[in-house]
């Protein structure tokens, strides 16, 4: 596969070279698993996050967490489909750590529930920048939207 810049350009390095089977920006990304940004002390004998300990060890989970993980899964894009048509974003969480409420798009959410699946957690990513709360919503009432359009239609 030739490699291409951030423009499309052949013949020139490119962050999508970096990850195992390629991709083409915004036509075929690579797998799920290896997007994202670009590490920038991608093999940099003096990457600082040398001196950050490991993570803990995951427990492994039960069949019956993996099981309502991928129920969660399945209903997290049940959702997606019926309130994206009505601008609704993702889902709102209030966390009990700190007590606010933290935004996650449908794809990160996604993310994080595959991330559960495959590695027994999830990754570390960055708030969403000033969400318009309203376009959000929780996942019960999500649950509520999604049933009763189902109903509806039935």
């Amino acid at each position: 596969m030739t490699s291409r810049d951030a423009f499309g350009e052949p013949g020139k390095d490119s962050h999508w070279s970096h990850f195992p089977n390629g991709g083409t920006p915004g036509i075929d990304p690579p797998p799920f698993g290896t997007t994202g940004p670009l590490d920038p002390f991608l093999g940099d004998p003096n990457d600082p996050s040398g001196l950050l300990d490991d993570l803990d060890p995951v427990e492994p989970l039960s069949d019956e967490d993996r099981r309502d993980i991928a129920a969660d899964l399945a209903e997290l894009l049940e959702f997606e489909a019926a309130l994206s048509p009505h601008d609704i974003r993702g889902i709102v969480v209030d966390c009990g750590d700190c007590g606010e409420q933290h935004f996650f798009s449908w794809a990160l959410m996604s993310s994080n529930l595959r991330s559960l699946l495959g590695h027994g957690r999830t990754g570390v990513h960055e708030p969403a920048v000033e969400p318009n709360p309203e376009a959000y919503v929780t996942w019960d009432y999500a649950r509520g939207f999604a049933d009763a359009l189902a109903a509806h239609h039935s």
